[in-house]
């Protein structure tokens, strides 16, 4: 049992040294200058210096950035969450013929990744002449969460007890009011997950907003970060502190929503 013990603490060690040492790396090159960090790469800030951090946050083109990828993050969310649950619903409570094999479709969408299908989305919006639209982006995004949701929700769904249901049917309750007012109110976990999911992966997307946009007035983050690197080449600092600050949001959203993030994934896993 220790030696279990002692493998996981290592294990975990591990994980922490990959994903924390790079971020603080990143978080504290934000507050050294490039001359610092080529003398010292590994190096704390001494003396820390500011202006790195303060010269994005008053320049407008981060903003800018930063509530385009909010704009479509909070839309692929929302379209996400509405249409996974709903379909969910109808997997979960109804029985119908196909409906396994509708469910299978949706589980063998989870190995497939967005980036095979940006070409194609790409000339379709072009068809359609949705470019430099946050739907064009948007509605991809949560077409591409739409399995992971299904997946969460509908075990999750499926294990809420029947009576629930007859009881909410004997009072006069629709179908539609069961899953309004009862079954979503109960899901809330789940729902929090997938939330959760969807937008960080909006977030984070950078293959389809690089086709879709053009104009830099339309970037999200991570376009504005590629672009700002592009044209701070020399400054490693700034850029450094630039990547950090774009990092935040999603970061923040993660921790807040983490302890509904962890009920939603077991309830799911129990169901």
């Amino acid at each position: 049992m220790r030696t279990r013990d002692g493998f996981a603490y290592l294990a975990a060690v591990l994980v922490i040294g990959v994903t924390v040492v790079p971020m603080l790396f990143v978080i504290l090159g934000g507050f050294r200058t490039t001359a610092q960090i080529n003398s010292a790469p590994a190096g704390l800030p001494d003396p820390w210096v500011w202006d790195n951090y303060e010269f994005i946050v008053t320049s407008g083109a981060f903003w800018r950035f930063l509530l385009n990828s909010g704009l479509v993050a909070v839309v692929a969310t929302v379209l996400a969450v509405a249409l996974g649950s709903m379909t969910a619903f109808a997997l979960s409570r109804y029985s119908f013929k196909g409906r396994e094999a509708m469910y299978t479709l949706f589980t063998i969408g989870l190995l497939f990744p967005i980036g095979v299908a940006s070409l194609p989305l790409y000339l379709w919006m072009r068809q359609l002449h949705m470019l430099e639209s946050p739907l064009a982006l948007a509605v991809p995004e949560a077409a591409y969460s739409l399995p992971v949701t299904i997946v969460i929700l509908r075990p999750f769904m499926r294990a809420i007890p029947a009576e629930i249901e007859e009881a909410a049917v004997l009072d006069g309750t629709s179908r539609l009011g069961f899953f309004w007012r009862i079954l979503l109110p109960l899901s809330v976990p789940a729902l929090t997950t997938v939330a959760v999911l969807a937008f960080v992966t909006s977030w984070n997307a950078y293959l389809l907003p690089f086709l879709v946009f053009n104009d830099s007035s339309n970037f999200t983050l991570p376009l504005g970060v590629a672009s700002f690197q592009s044209q701070y080449t020399y400054d490693t600092s700034r850029i450094l502190a630039f990547t950090a600050l774009s990092m935040l949001p999603a970061l923040g959203f993660f921790v807040l929503a983490e302890r509904r993030l962890i009920g939603g994934l077991t309830g799911s896993v129990k169901g």
